[in-house]
């Protein structure tokens, strides 16, 4: 795609203008590191064009402040006081989801990843948010938590114009099939692989 040509352009009866505006589904797999940081970043892209973001992290403790956290709770509430930007949302799965008033705990992991994904099905269907992070959402589906085939129709035939991005390793091939846009982090170097463990502004 050189300088943002498409190299072809289908015959499906859309202008240039209605095929720009479709939604995107996302998928950002592989082994290396980014894939959640690339998530981010589109979502704050879509935060500053006035989207109401959505983030739902599957797998991270409850314990674990990830700096982008920090930055969207913060873009949230500047939108809340002066309009700036979009609404913003984050849920994580480790402390219960906010709807649910429910405690996570490691014997009803997979009950909260399916009452997950449940909720973000409902919200599709109401075409609740403009964009949707579904972070290490892949894991649930290795692991049978939710059904792929569920999963794959719903966001194949979700309403409107909502773009979603699911981020974690070892992606289903079927999730892979139906997305528009598919990137694999691959490794080719990491600090831990020295000895070296995470540290400030770069892991969190």
């Amino acid at each position: 795609m050189p300088k943002g040509v498409p190299e072809t352009v289908p015959d499906d009866g859309l202008t240039t203008r209605q095929r720009r505006n479709l939604p995107v589904l996302a998928v950002h797999t592989g082994p290396g590191k980014g894939k959640s940081t690339a998530a981010f970043g589109m979502a704050l892209r879509a935060w500053n064009q006035g989207f109401d973001v959505a983030v739902f992290q599957f797998v991270k403790s409850a314990k674990w402040k990830v700096g982008e956290e920090a930055v969207f709770r913060t873009l949230g509430g500047l939108h809340e006081q002066s309009g700036a930007g979009g609404a913003v949302e984050w849920h994580k799965m480790g402390e219960g989801w906010s709807w649910s008033r429910k405690q996570g705990s490691e014997e009803d992991h997979a009950a909260a990843a399916l009452s997950g994904w449940r909720e973000i099905a409902r919200r599709l269907a109401a075409e609740q948010h403009r964009f949707y992070v579904l972070d290490e959402f892949t894991y649930p589906l290795k692991w049978g938590w939710v059904d792929i085939d569920e999963v794959v129709s719903t966001l194949r035939d979700r309403p409107g114009n909502q773009h979603v991005v699911v981020t974690g390793r070892d992606a289903p091939q079927a999730l892979l099939d139906v997305a528009d846009l598919v990137t694999e982090m691959t490794k080719v170097k990491h600090p831990m692989d020295t000895g070296r463990k995470g540290q400030r502004g770069i892991e969190w």
